[in-house]
């Protein structure tokens, strides 16, 4: 679907079973960079927020994160904020390759959810939503439910808020071509214990 001066923002939050630094999210923290890499290599990034404090991107804002947090007994959680040029695009990123391989791992480093996992939503092309907006989208989307400012791939909208059919022929050919890329990824991930 063209992106027609939109761009399709992802937000998603966890929190992990364990403080960073405990070997039982290990396997996280070390897959962490291989996935940011395999995203600023796939077909239809457009860019990253960045975290305050660490090296990469600038952070989009102050880092803010859902009330769900709360009482958690963690100061943080995985978290991450993103552009694409389309929803076929993060989907094939998403569900493929490196990000899909870390997925299958989740389970072991974050508690069961309550709520979303994360939330999709539309942004003219020229501008960053920041974690703020992020976080009362992801917040709209668990009380409200699914609606054109705050979906998931599961009911998508476009840019317009039309209801949209994802083109999964599409997400296949770009999920191929993106694996091309990935290859050297997969293998040093590959050596990496869950």
């Amino acid at each position: 679907m063209p992106s027609n001066g939109f761009h399709l923002a992802i937000y998603n939050f966890g929190i992990h079973v364990a403080d960073y630094g405990d070997p039982a999210i290990e396997g996280f923290l070390r897959r962490e960079p291989f996935n940011f890499e395999a995203a600023e290599r796939a077909s239809g990034f457009v860019a990253r927020s960045g975290y305050d404090g660490e090296p990469g991107p600038v952070s989009w804002g102050q880092q803010v994160f859902p009330r769900f947090l709360a009482g958690s007994g963690r100061t943080s959680g995985p978290s991450s904020l993103s552009l694409w040029q389309d929803i076929e695009s993060l989907m094939a990123f998403s569900y493929s390759g490196i990000h899909a391989e870390a997925l299958q791992h989740a389970r072991r480093w974050n508690v069961e959810r309550a709520w979303p996992s994360l939330v999709l939503f539309w942004v003219e092309a020229d501008r960053r939503p920041d974690w703020t907006e992020a976080v009362e989208r992801f917040e709209q989307l668990a009380d409200h439910g699914v609606s054109p400012s705050a979906f998931t791939f599961k009911q998508p909208f476009d840019a317009y808020g039309a209801a949209y059919m994802i083109d999964r022929q599409r997400v296949k050919a770009i999920a191929a071509s993106n694996a091309d890329g990935q290859v050297d990824l997969i293998e040093q991930v590959s050596l990496i214990a869950p």
